[in-house]
C-alpha cells in the first residue's frame, strides 16, 4: 500500500525541517522525504496541513508490558528477584500486548520501546525493543535483544541485604557482576576448545547471555544514578570491554566531560517525578542540558510506567525550558535512543529506508497544547484523536467476530 503524508512540516530529525513537504510510504517503509515527491498515481493521500509531520518516538528504557498499570501482584513480571545474576531471562517472555501502557505510548506520539527488567538484580536479562501495537510479541518485534540490563546502587544492595544474602553492599554489586563476566570469559574459552577439537559441550544460558555481552553482539545498560556508581560501571566495562550505556544517570553531569570524552551515552531521567531515595537527590530538569552541551549523547526516557510514558515529551519540553536545545531535546526522543541501542537501521527519522513509523502533531510537539492526532507504525494507521469526542482511539489489535 502507498500512501502519502502530504503538506506538513516535516521534521525528519536527521535533516532540515521541510515546510509543505511529503513523506512517501510504500509496504511500510518510507521511500521519500522532501518539499518535491513524485507521488504514484493511486497512492493513499493524507493531507497534513497544518501540522507537524515526526518520526515516532522512541523510549529507550521502560518496563510497559512486564509491569501492567492496574494489575498488581498479576501483572508484576519485572525483576525474577530469586538470584542476583538473571542473565537468562528475557523481557520478551513476559510482555503483555494488551497493557495499558501501549495505547498511552500511541497518544504521546511514542511507536518504539526498549522494554527491560528491572533493577532488583544485579544483571537483570534481556531486552527487547518492541513497536507499541500489535496482537501478539511476535508482531510487535523490532529487535530481540537489544541490551543487558544490569544495576549498581541501592536496588539490589538492598533487595539482597534484606534477604541477608550477598550484595549487601556497593562492594558486592560489582563483585557479583565481576565474578559472572569472568565466569563467562573461562565459559567462551572451554567452549571453544570444546569445539576445535570437535567435542560436545553443554551449553549454559546465563553464560550464553553474557558472552553475547563480551563479543560486543549486544551493549551493556548499567542502571547507576550516583557519580561514583557511574564510574563504577565504566570501570568494570574497562575490565571486561564491553559497550556501557548508563541508564539513568541522575548525577551523570557531575562527570558530563569524561562521559563525552569516552563517547558513552546516557540514557537520563524519569525527571518528572520526587526525588524518593538518596541517589536521586540531584534530579533536576537542567541535567540532561549540562550533559548536551558537553557533547554527550543523550535519551530522554520515563522509566514507565514510574512516568506515564505518553509524558515522554514532556519531560523534553521541561528540560528545554531549562536549558536543553530544542532540537536536542526532539533527537534525544529519536534518533539518539535509537542509535544508541542499534536500533538506527529502523527507527528514529524520517528518511527512505526506516520503518514508516510516523507521528501527524497539532502543532511543535515541544508545546504542551499539542496532541498527536494520528500515528502510523509501519504505514499503518493505529492511532488518531477523535476531535469530535476529544478523545483517542487506538485500532483494535485483537481479533473481533465479524458482522454477519
Amino acid at each position: 500500500m502507498t500512501i502519502a503524508v502530504t503538506n506538513g512540516y516535516v521534521v525528519p530529525v536527521d535533516g532540515e525541517p521541510i515546510h509543505g513537504g511529503t513523506v512517501l510510504i510504500d509496504n511500510g517503509k518510507i521511500v521519500a522525504v522532501g518539499a518535491e515527491v513524485d507521488i504514484p498515481d493511486g497512492a493513499e493521500i493524507v493531507d497534513a496541513s497544518g501540522r507537524w509531520v515526526l518520526p515516532g518516538f522512541v523510549e529507550a528504557h521502560a518496563h510497559v508490558g512486564v509491569y501492567e498499570e492496574g494489575e498488581g501482584w498479576a501483572g508484576q513480571d519485572t525483576n525474577e528477584m530469586t538470584d542476583p545474576v538473571t542473565a537468562k531471562v528475557r523481557a520478551i517472555d513476559g510482555i503483555n500486548p494488551d497493557d495499558e501502557g501501549f495505547r498511552d505510548a500511541l497518544s504521546g506520539g511514542v511507536t518504539t520501546l526498549v522494554v527491560k527488567p528491572g533493577s532488583g538484580n544485579v544483571i537483570g536479562g534481556h531486552t527487547v525493543a518492541v513497536k507499541a501495537w500489535g496482537r501478539t510479541v511476535e508482531d510487535m518485534l523490532l529487535r530481540d535483544p537489544v541490551s543487558m540490563k544490569s544495576a549498581l546502587g541501592e536496588n539490589p544492595k538492598r533487595v539482597y541485604g534484606e534477604k541477608k544474602v550477598m550484595p549487601s553492599t556497593r562492594l558486592g554489586v560489582a563483585a557479583i557482576i565481576r565474578e559472572a563476566l569472568t565466569k563467562a570469559q573461562d565459559y567462551k574459552a572451554r567452549k571453544e576448545h570444546a569445539a576445535s577439537e570437535g567435542k560436545p559441550f553443554d551449553r549454559d544460558l546465563t553464560n550464553e547471555a553474557l558472552v553475547a555481552v563480551l563479543d560486543g553482539d549486544v551493549p551493556w545498560c548499567q542502571h547507576s544514578h550516583r557519580a561514583d556508581d557511574i564510574v563504577t560501571a565504566i570501570r568494570l566495562a574497562d575490565e571486561f570491554g564491553y559497550r556501557l550505556v548508563i541508564n539513568h544517570g541522575t548525577e551523570a553531569h557531575l562527570l558530563a566531560d569524561l562521559l563525552a570524552e569516552r563517547d558513552i551515552p546516557v540514557v537520563t531521567g524519569p525527571l518528572i517525578v520526587g526525588r524518593s531515595k538518596v541517589e536521586v537527590r540531584r534530579r533536576d530538569f537542567r541535567n540532561p542540558g549540562i550533559l548536551a552541551r558537553a557533547g554527550v549523547r543523550i535519551a530522554l526516557t520515563t522509566d514507565a510506567p514510574v512516568v506515564p510514558i505518553n509524558f515522554l515529551v514532556h519531560q523534553a519540553t521541561f528540560a528545554v525550558k531549562e536549558g536543553l536545545d530544542p532540537v536536542e531535546a526532539i533527537r534525544s526522543i529519536t534518533v539518539n535512543p535509537a542509535q544508541m541501542l542499534d536500533l538506527g537501521d529502523r527507527v528514529g527519522a524520517l528518511k527512505p529506508g526506516l520503518d514508516a513509523d510516523i507521528v501527524i502533531w497539532s502543532g511543535d510537539p515541544l508545546d504542551v497544547m499539542s496532541r498527536a492526532m494520528r500515528v502510523f507504525i509501519d504505514g499503518r494507521e493505529v492511532y488518531h484523536f477523535d476531535q469530535t469526542t476529544g478523545q483517542g482511539v487506538t485500532k483494535p489489535a485483537f481479533y473481533t467476530e465479524p458482522h454477519p
